[in-house]
């Protein structure tokens, strides 16, 4: 009988084991990881457009251009998705907030541009276009208020 249970619990071990190997394997395939952070998508070298950013009307100078890079079905990236909203809306005419989508065809030039190595990145350009900050992964609302706070968003 000792045998027999010793076996049983050496089936119990191996398939949990299984279980907790797919499991990991399956959710490093959706994207998620430590630190909720996801792989940047590859980029083709050699292509080197640029795409310009979209600007709103030219009276309106934002004290800070807010650019999340990432992509939609990304974890960390959608759970930034209100997050992002809430800052448009609170922070408007202070706060220019954009979004691009790196695993689109439109997206893509940005990701080259800023050199993303994980998404999502938010980086945040000062009123003349330079960068002054960057982070990589899931960035809590007031963390972010307290980046923008640095370039005298109110």
């Amino acid at each position: 009988m000792e045998d027999k249970l010793n076996i049983k619990q050496i089936l119990y071990v191996v398939v949990i084991f299984l279980l907790i190997f797919i499991a990991s394997y399956l959710l490093t395939q959706r994207g998620i990881k430590r630190g909720h952070i996801c792989p940047a998508p590859a980029i083709k070298q050699g292509t080197k457009q640029v795409v310009p950013l979209p600007q709103k009307a030219a009276t309106n100078h934002p004290k800070v251009t807010f650019i999340e890079l990432g992509s939609v079905g990304c974890t960390p990236c959608d759970m930034m998705r209100p997050i992002l909203d809430e800052i448009e809306k609170e922070y408007e005419g202070q706060v220019l907030v954009r979004f691009h989508n790196v695993n689109s065809l439109l997206g893509r030039p940005y990701a080259q541009q800023y050199g993303i190595r994980a998404i999502p990145t938010q980086v945040f350009l000062d009123k003349d276009g330079n960068e002054y900050f960057r982070h990589i992964g899931f960035f809590p609302k007031d963390e972010i208020v307290k980046i923008l706070q640095l370039r005298g968003v109110k």
